[in-house]
C-alpha cells in the first residue's frame, strides 16, 4: 500500500516533468521557421533544406530505436543527459555553419535528430510505465509537449531570428544550451518505477478496445513476424506523411493562399497547437473508446484535411488553408500517439521501449513522403500535386486501417 500511494504522487510529478523535457525536445518540429534564415543567408534550396528535414526525421526515428537498447544497458539517466548533450551539440554546431550544406546534414540532420529520438524514447517509456492504467493520456500528454514546441520555442526562436542584433546564429545557440539544461535535469529526476510498485488496473479489455485477441507480450522479433504490424505500420506511414508534409512547407503554403508573412508564421504556431491538442486527444480517446474505433477517427480526419487543404489550394481560400491546417495539426498529432498506444495495446509492455523504438520508423517513412511531396511543388510549381499525393495515401491509408484486427 505504501508503494502505491507514493507512485499514485510522484507519477504526476514525473509527468510534468517529462511534458518540459517533451517540449524542448520537440524543437524539430519547428524546422519550417527555423530553415528559412538559413536559405536566405546561404542560397540553398528548398530541396536541399526539404532533405535536411528527411535526415533529421530518419535520425530521430534511429535514435529512438537506439534508445530503447541502450537505456536497457545504461539505465535512464546517462540515456536522457547523453541524448540531451548529443543534441544540443548539434543545434549549437548548426549555429555556426557557414555556408556548406552537407554539415548542416550533419549538425542538425544527424546529431540534433539522433539525439532528440534518443531521449525521445527513453522519456516516453519511463513515464509511461507509471501510467499503466492511463496508457492513452499518458502518452498523448508527453506528445502533447513535443508537438507544442513549434509554437513555444518556434515563435521564440522566430523572434530571435527576426531581431537584427540577435538573427539566427543566436537561435540555435539559445536552443542548443536551453535543451542541454532541460535533458540534463529531467535525467537527474526520472525514473522507472521499482519492483513491487502497485497501480491502479484498467478496466478488462479497455486498452484493446473490446477486440478480440488475447493480450500477451509479444518480442521484437515476433513482432515484425506478424502481419498485422506491417499493416498498421504502413497505415500509419501514409497517415503521418500527410502532416509531415504540411509542416515541411506550412509556412509558404500559407503565403501561397494570400498569408501575409506574420500570419503564416502564426499559422505554423496554429498548427503546432492542433498538433498538440491531437495527441492528448487522440490519447483520451484510446482510453474511452478503444484502438480500433481511434484509428478510423483518426484516418478520417486525414482524409479530411487533405481533402480540404487541396481544395483551399484549387480555389485559393486563405479561411479554408487555415482549417485545413487546423485539421492537419490534429491529424498529424493522433499519429504518434496511435504509434505509442497501439504497440503496448497489442504487443504488450515488457519488449515495449524496443518494440516502441522499431514501430516508430513510421516517421522515416513519412519524411521520405514529404520529400517527394516537396519534389513534386518543385517539378509542378503549385502545391495541387502534392495534396493529391496526400489524399491518395491517406484514402489507402483507410484501407490498411479496416484491415487491422489481431496482433
Amino acid at each position: 500500500m505504501k508503494n502505491s500511494t507514493q507512485s499514485l504522487s510522484i507519477r504526476w510529478f514525473y509527468l510534468i516533468v517529462g511534458v518540459i523535457a517533451m517540449l524542448f525536445a520537440g524543437i524539430i518540429y519547428a524546422w519550417s521557421i527555423l530553415k528559412a534564415p538559413l536559405e536566405a543567408a546561404f542560397g540553398w534550396a528548398a530541396t536541399d533544406t526539404a532533405l535536411n528535414f528527411t535526415l533529421t526525421m530518419s535520425f530521430f526515428c534511429i535514435g529512438a530505436f537506439v534508445g530503447g537498447l541502450i537505456s536497457k544497458r545504461v539505465g535512464t539517466v546517462a540515456s536522457i543527459i547523453g541524448a540531451g548533450l548529443i543534441a544540443a551539440a548539434g543545434l549549437f554546431l548548426t549555429s555556426t555553419l557557414s555556408g556548406n550544406v552537407v554539415m548542416l546534414y550533419l549538425f542538425y540532420g544527424v546529431l540534433a535528430g539522433a539525439g532528440i529520438g534518443i531521449a525521445y524514447n527513453v522519456i516516453l517509456t519511463t513515464v509511461s510505465a507509471w501510467f499503466p492504467d492511463k496508457k492513452g493520456l499518458c502518452s498523448g500528454v508527453l506528445l502533447m509537449g513535443f508537438g507544442a514546441s513549434a509554437l513555444v520555442l518556434g515563435n521564440l526562436a522566430g523572434s530571435f531570428i527576426a531581431d537584427p542584433g540577435l538573427g539566427w546564429q543566436f537561435a540555435f545557440r539559445f536552443l542548443g544550451i536551453s535543451l542541454g539544461i532541460v535533458m540534463v535535469i529531467a535525467g537527474l529526476i526520472l525514473r522507472k518505477p521499482p519492483e513491487g510498485t502497485v497501480f491502479p488496473q484498467p478496466k478488462a479489455g479497455k486498452a484493446a478496445g473490446g477486440e478480440d485477441f488475447e493480450a500477451r507480450d509479444y518480442t521484437t522479433g515476433e513482432m515484425i513476424r506478424r502481419p498485422t504490424f506491417w499493416r498498421a505500420f504502413i497505415c500509419i506511414v501514409f497517415l503521418a506523411a500527410v502532416g509531415n508534409s504540411v509542416i515541411s512547407f506550412a509556412s509558404q503554403l500559407s503565403q501561397s493562399v494570400g498569408a501575409e508573412v506574420g500570419l503564416a508564421t502564426t499559422l505554423v504556431g496554429v498548427l503546432s497547437v492542433c498538433n498538440g491538442l491531437g495527441r492528448i486527444l487522440t490519447g483520451a480517446l484510446f482510453d474511452s473508446l478503444g484502438r480500433r474505433k481511434t484509428m478510423l477517427a483518426a484516418n478520417i480526419l486525414t482524409i479530411a484535411a487533405a481533402g480540404i487543404t487541396l481544395i483551399a489550394v484549387l480555389v485559393t481560400s486563405l479561411p479554408l488553408c487555415i482549417v485545413g491546417l487546423c485539421l492537419t495539426g490534429l491529424s498529424y498529432g493522433s499519429c504518434p500517439t496511435v504509434t505509442a498506444s497501439f504497440t503496448s495495446a497489442f504487443y504488450g509492455t515488457k519488449y515495449y521501449s524496443t518494440n516502441f523504438g522499431l514501430m516508430n520508423f513510421n516517421l522515416m517513412g513519412a519524411s521520405f513522403m514529404a520529400t517527394a511531396s516537396s519534389a513534386l511543388l518543385t517539378s509542378s510549381g503549385g502545391y495541387i500535386a502534392p495534396f493529391i499525393l496526400l489524399l491518395a495515401l491517406a484514402v489507402i491509408a483507410l484501407v490498411l486501417n479496416l484491415s487491422i484486427r489481431k496482433p
